[in-house]
């Protein structure tokens, strides 16, 4: 097993930030089961990094284990089956403590189905968008008022006034979502009547862009905003 010297002393291993993630909540020094490792993601960080299956989670905590990051035992409770529990390691804690500090920021990547079901709007009838965008609305409400409760149920714990604060973000994330859709739904009309001002292009009656547009538009824009590259 890694002691704390050797995991700064080292390259740190080449683990997904999902295991950093799962190392990250036994930081918080609880021992804890797969199970709950599952339910305190729910609870916490689906709302800005992932929401992970069980299988998951134990996937990570294998790796980990491999890694001499965690340690885990088996935990029999009136003879029911034991229950595997893990413990974050000295080396562990320098780990993710190090990777936290020193790890190459990594953009935020952003897979929005909601809009590239938008994005292909040209195929789709206005009225079906704009319903796509009411149930997005719904969901994305519905989160903000989780993590806002989430924030505030947590707020009575000091060692987690990071997580809080970052559940606060993630309560202005949704709010700020919820009304970029509000105000898409609104767009919508407008890109129609732009739609069928079109010249008529194929046997279904989808308008075409002129052959080479995305290739003349993306020479255009470089040379006109170069510090863009």
């Amino acid at each position: 097993m890694s002691s704390p010297e050797s995991a700064h002393e080292s390259d740190l291993p080449a683990l997904p930030a999902t295991s950093w993630a799962v190392l990250g909540m036994l930081a918080f020094g609880e021992e804890l089961s797969g199970y709950e490792l599952k339910k305190w993601a729910d609870w916490s960080i689906r709302f800005f990094y992932w929401s992970p299956s069980f299988s998951q989670v134990y996937t990570e905590l294998k790796k980990l284990e491999k890694h001499g990051f965690v340690t885990s035992r088996v935990k029999h409770d009136n003879g029911v089956r034991g229950r595997r529990l893990y413990t974050i390691t000295a080396a562990g804690t320098a780990a993710v403590r190090r990777w936290s500090n020193e790890a190459p920021i990594d953009p935020p990547i952003l897979k929005h189905g909601v809009m590239l079901r938008i994005w292909l709007g040209h195929l789709n009838e206005p009225g079906r968008l704009k319903e796509i965008l009411r149930e997005h609305i719904e969901y994305v409400e519905k989160m903000r008022r989780r993590a806002a409760a989430d924030a505030a149920g947590g707020a009575a714990q000091p060692a987690w006034a990071y997580a809080v604060i970052v559940l606060r973000w993630s309560e202005r994330y949704y709010a700020a979502e919820k009304e970029l859709a509000e105000q898409l739904i609104a767009d919508i009309d407008a890109a129609d009547a732009v739609i069928r001002s079109a010249k008529v292009g194929d046997e279904l009656s989808h308008p075409k862009p002129t052959p080479g547009a995305w290739r003349q538009v993306e020479q255009q824009t470089k040379q006109a905003h170069p510090d863009l590259d």
